[in-house]
């Protein structure tokens, strides 16, 4: 009676799980890429201001349209669903916030906006504006 101690089997290489892995992985990773891309917000006719200051990433850019319109990542907001959407971002106090208005905007727009900020308790607040050319 001969014993064998070892059997010899052929080596089998499972694909699937490393399929399923690297598949994780790259939706992984086009989910924090998609994170990283900042808000451009609209295309707007921005005032021109000689004191321009290039500031760092806001958190929030609200787009406030010629006819008064607010948009925030391109959802329509009335001034008070933009209150809301300030106060349940955890401390509105620390949010930091732009405000790009068309120059063409009245005047008014503007303050709602303001005001829709200030009301959730939002103190960072940017206002965008275009530097003049050749500063």
């Amino acid at each position: 009676m001969k014993m064998r101690y070892f059997e010899y089997r052929k080596a089998r290489i499972e694909i699937i799980p490393m399929i399923d892995v690297m598949l994780f992985l790259l939706v992984f990773f086009i989910i924090v890429t998609l994170q990283m891309i900042p808000d451009k917000g609209l295309s707007l006719q921005l005032p021109v201001s000689t004191q321009t200051v290039k500031l760092k990433h806001p958190k929030i850019t609200v787009n406030v349209l010629k006819n008064g319109t607010i948009k925030v990542k391109n959802h329509v907001l009335t001034a008070a669903q933009l209150t809301a959407m300030i106060e349940a971002d955890g401390d509105p106090a620390k949010t930091e916030l732009t405000i790009a208005a068309d120059k063409a905007t009245a005047f008014q727009h503007f303050i709602t906006v303001m005001d829709a900020a200030r009301k959730a308790g939002a103190t960072d607040i940017g206002i965008a504006a275009q530097p003049v050319a050749g500063k």
